[in-house]
Parts: structure tokens; C-alpha cells; sequence
């Protein structure tokens, strides 16, 4: 029977080598066992490839502290018991051939306890990716830290955030995988720091343990609290995946901070054979009519695009603070091989999907998903390309409350000052600030069969002629049709759709939104910083300007 393991998850008896084979997860249910920190260190790094640092000395039992058992003897336990010196082990290797540091947490010692051997040992892994300029990652399971050292333990918190915050202020990216359980100090420190928080199904990660929770507010908590799907849902972690998925999929996010050298972009032929630059080559159409082809529910969307445009895509999830808007999608990607953070708003084909995604208007969390995800770029030197469709911002008392305006606001301020390359597709609805606050950018392209503008023609028609009916002629006044806003200097270009449209050849509309995105990147990733900044400002400082007049 030693050969046979009860899973907690099905409960049924599953022969262990059948578990060992599955990566530590159950075949009949997938539940995924717990690891040691040797068995993740060889399922997740190139094999021979690991480096092991050395284990710190510190000083151990600073408090002189005993409970049943004194603490030395406590340590001297879990040292047996394990084989480790402490609850992490930390190495430098490689991951699907990218070098990268790395630290694996053991729950076995101590439960995984933070304590000054532990913060010693994340701070100088940490260090070592400063230096060796490595992409870092950090894999916890931990229940909190370590009460037998008191304050020293306290400090650990401040010392291990220290550290990943200086990883990050030098353009490193930090990754951390979370798994069951990860709680208290750890969880409050380094683990929910990293840019990318991955984890593993239904892995734990809080601050306070259910139970001590139900005990404080004498409630009865949810059987999903906590989990990794109860906090994707509420915006605090970026994605779950299997423990097969681990590997090639933080191989595609660690390796966006690799800023690979450029690869020659299309031959120029090809984007003027799909790119208008000048107004007097485009027919004076109904707008009208352009809006409601922009409306279309056939047209791609802006996953559509990511999954024919991109050579790869890992969505991001959530503003780490209330929620995961779905009608804002956004992630690493690559283009051609280059590198990129990419965010749009998301429609649907169907009444189900539009409604699932609030008809793509987007809520507060959604504009500070898209803020978390620039600021990311921009500490990685990813040039950035949003695709915007929106009808506008959703107007509702929830987003008044939660500061609608100012998310918009944030967006602007920040997209202004932007280090890196901004590359603008309105691809459908350009509506209002709703859409302005993801296509303040460097350049900015729009569809033949797109829309973009201050406001809706209904609107439009039902304030200034008091009569929604007055919706066309209101389209054909606020000149909001690719043609007009190409003599407006609004946009830089308009992108040729397929014979019908768009949403007649998704694949079609895709190749050419990639060979217009692709040498605009590439073109804007030659200049200096200063002068990208200061070309942006100068675009929008140029809008109304008009000329000075001198008054006598």
C-alpha cells in the first residue's frame, strides 16, 4: 500500500509513480501535490543548468525563544528532517534556455516560515540578479513569518521588498509562482511585489488564514476563498496555470525583458500597399455609414488580433487592488520577434460575450489594469500598442464612484511621459476619453471602416438638435470618419481593410494591422528617449494651438 497515495483532492487511492510521472498531480482530478524545493528546482530549470548559492549564516535564535521545544532544537529538526539549511533554496540557471535567478521556497521546514535565514537568502538572490542583470523568480509557499524570531522576522518584510524593489527600479523583471499555501508576511512582502504573479490551481495566498479570519468577523467564508480563481476574479494575481503550463509559459513572460536584438521589419512595398498617409486617396464616404460599420459585430476584436497578429500572447490580469475589468485585455506579447506590451478593449461576437464584457466600455479597474501595465512597460523598455474599440468609458454610478474620471486622467498623465514607443490601432469605436486614455501615442493609425470621437452621433444629436434621429447628420459634423481625421492631423494613417470589411477576412485584417504596427515600432525604437517624450508632447501641444496674435 506504500506505493498508493490518498489525493486530498478526489479523494480516491492513486498509484504514486502515476503522480511522480504527472509532475506531483493527481490524473484523476488535478490536484496538484505539494513539492519539495529540489523536485520544482528540476521540473522548472534546464537540466545541470542550476547553480546553487551557498546558504547565509545568520544568527540564529535571537530571542532565546522557547515554546514545547527550544527553537535551536526546532531547527536542528527540520534540518533532518529535510535536508536543507533553511526554508528556501536559491540558484541561477536557465529556463527553456533563458538564464534567470531563482528562489524556491520549501514548505516542509517549518511551513515555510520567513525568517532572518530566509530573508537573507531572498535579499542576496535578489542582490545577484541586480548584478548579473537576471529576470528574477520566486517561488513561495510559506505560512507567514517565523514567530520564533519575533521582530527580526518582522524585518524581513521590509527587507526582502527592499530588495525586489531595486530589481525592479533597474528595468529587471521579478516573477513570482505562487503555490498552496502562501500566507502572511511572505504574502505581504515579496510574493504579491513581482510585476507577474502566476499560480498554481486553487494554491491559497492571503495575508490572514481562513480560520483566523472566521474567528475575527464570525462569518462563514466562502469555500473558494482565497484560492487562486477567487482572486483572478478580483483582480489580484495575473494568471493560473497547470503545473504542465509552467514552464513554456514563464519561458514567454521572462523572456519579454530580454529586449532581443530588432529583426529587419516588412519591406516597405507592403505597408503602402495598405497604409494611407494622405487624405485626396481616400473616397469621401457617408459617415454615417462608417459608424455603423464600425459597429459591427462581425469585426475582430482585440483578442482576435492578438491571436492572429502576435507570434505570442500571455494575458495579464487585474489592478491588483479590486478587480479584473473584462472589457480591458492586455499582456506580453511578440510581434515579429519584438517584444511588446499590448492592451485593448475587448467586445464580443455575441449578446452573451457583449454583455460579459460591458459591451467594451471599461470600467475604473480596467484604465488602472491598462496604468499597471504601462508602468511595466516602461520599466521594461517594452514598446507599447494599443488597439482601441469602445463605445466609451462605462458611464455607470459604480465607475462614478470608484473615480471613472480619474483613472481616465491617470492614463493620459501617464501614457504623456511614456519612455518607450506608443503605437495606437483604432480598430472599431474611437469613443470619447474612454478611448483617448489608451490612444494618447506616438502614432496613431485607424481602420478604413472606424470611428473616433468626442462623442457618439446620438449623443451629439440629442443635445445640440434635441432629437436622437439627427444621428447622421451629427456623424457627418463631428467629422469622425478615417477621411476627416487624416486632413485633422488626428491620426497618422489609415489601415485598408479586405474587400467587405474587416470582419469578412479576420486573418486578412490582422497581416495588414501587422505590417503597419510592426515598422512604426521599430522606426520609433530609434530615438533617444528625450526626443520620443518631446515629439509626444509637441503632437498634442499642437492641437487648437492656432497662431499667437500679437494685441497692440
Amino acid at each position: 500500500m506504500s506505493d498508493w497515495r490518498m489525493c486530498p483532492g478526489c479523494r480516491h487511492l492513486v498509484y504514486g509513480r502515476k503522480i511522480d510521472r504527472n509532475l506531483g498531480v493527481c490524473p484523476e482530478c488535478g490536484h496538484h501535490f505539494p513539492l519539495t524545493a529540489t523536485e520544482r528546482l528540476i521540473q522548472l530549470l534546464d537540466e545541470d543548468s542550476a547553480e546553487l548559492l551557498p546558504a547565509a549564516v545568520v544568527a540564529e535564535d535571537p530571542l532565546g525563544f522557547a515554546d514545547s521545544v527550544p527553537y535551536p532544537e526546532r531547527l536542528a529538526r527540520a534540518r533532518e528532517h529535510t535536508g536543507l539549511d533553511e526554508a528556501v533554496v536559491c540558484a541561477v540557471g536557465r529556463l527553456e534556455g533563458l538564464p534567470l535567478a531563482v528562489a524556491v521556497m520549501d514548505f516542509r521546514f517549518l511551513g515555510g516560515s520567513l525568517g532572518a535565514g530566509v530573508g537573507e537568502m531572498i535579499t542576496r538572490i535578489a542582490e545577484k540578479a541586480l548584478r548579473e542583470h537576471l529576470p528574477l523568480l520566486i517561488v513561495t509557499a510559506s505560512g507567514g513569518a517565523r514567530m520564533q524570531e519575533g521582530p527580526i522576522s518582522l524585518m524581513q518584510m521590509a527587507k526582502t521588498s527592499q530588495a525586489i524593489g531595486q530589481v525592479q527600479q533597474a528595468g529587471l523583471l521579478t516573477v513570482s509562482l505562487i503555490t498552496d499555501p502562501t500566507y502572511g508576511g511572505v504574502a505581504a512582502s515579496f510574493a504579491t511585489l513581482a510585476d507577474v504573479i502566476v499560480c498554481e490551481p486553487a494554491a491559497r495566498l492571503g495575508f490572514a488564514g481562513r480560520r483566523v479570519v472566521e474567528q475575527t468577523i464570525r462569518e462563514r467564508l466562502p469555500a473558494e476563498f482565497q484560492t487562486a480563481e477567487f482572486l483572478l476574479e478580483r483582480g489580484m494575481i495575473d494568471m493560473i496555470r497547470r503545473r504542465s503550463e509552467l514552464r513554456p509559459t514563464l519561458a514567454r513572460v521572462l523572456s519579454a525583458g530580454t529586449r532581443e536584438p530588432a529583426v529587419p521589419s516588412l519591406p516597405p512595398a507592403r505597408v503602402r500597399d495598405v497604409l494611407v498617409e494622405e487624405p485626396r486617396l481616400l473616397p469621401a464616404g457617408d459617415s454615417w455609414e462608417v459608424v455603423r460599420r464600425a459597429r459591427d459585430i462581425q469585426r475582430p476584436n482585440t483578442l482576435d488580433y492578438l491571436r492572429l497578429a502576435l507570434d505570442d500572447f500571455d494575458e495579464l490580469h487585474g489592478d491588483r487592488m479590486t478587480a479584473d475589468c473584462p472589457a480591458v485585455v492586455g499582456g506580453l506579447g511578440r510581434l515579429e520577434g519584438l517584444p511588446l506590451m499590448v492592451i485593448g478593449q475587448q467586445k464580443g461576437h455575441d449578446a452573451t460575450e457583449l454583455a460579459k464584457r460591458n459591451y467594451g466600455m471599461p470600467s475604473p479597474a480596467g484604465y488602472r489594469k491598462a496604468a499597471r501595465l504601462l508602468r511595466l512597460a516602461d520599466r521594461l523598455g517594452l514598446p507599447v500598442l494599443t488597439l482601441v474599440d469602445t463605445p466609451g468609458a462605462y458611464p455607470g454610478s459604480s465607475a462614478e464612484e470608484n473615480g471613472q474620471a480619474g483613472a481616465i486622467a491617470e492614463n493620459l498623465r501617464l501614457l504623456a511621459g511614456l519612455s518607450v514607443p506608443v503605437v495606437c490601432v483604432i480598430t472599431g469605436e474611437g469613443g470619447s476619453g474612454g478611448a483617448l486614455a489608451l490612444a494618447l501615442a506616438d502614432r496613431v493609425f485607424i481602420l478604413e471602416n472606424a470611428v473616433y470621437s468626442v462623442i457618439s452621433p446620438e449623443g451629439c444629436a440629442a443635445i445640440l438638435w434635441n432629437d436622437p434621429a439627427a444621428a447622421p447628420a451629427a456623424a457627418a459634423s463631428l467629422r469622425l470618419e478615417p477621411r476627416s481625421l487624416l486632413e485633422l492631423g488626428v491620426v497618422d494613417g489609415v489601415i485598408r481593410e479586405p474587400a467587405g470589411g474587416a470582419g469578412a477576412d479576420h486573418v486578412q485584417a490582422a497581416e495588414r494591422l501587422r505590417a503597419v504596427v510592426t515598422p512604426a515600432l521599430r522606426e520609433l525604437q530609434t530615438l533617444a528617449e528625450s526626443d520620443l517624450v518631446s515629439r509626444r508632447h509637441e503632437r498634442y501641444r499642437s492641437f487648437g494651438a492656432g497662431r499667437e496674435v500679437l494685441v497692440p
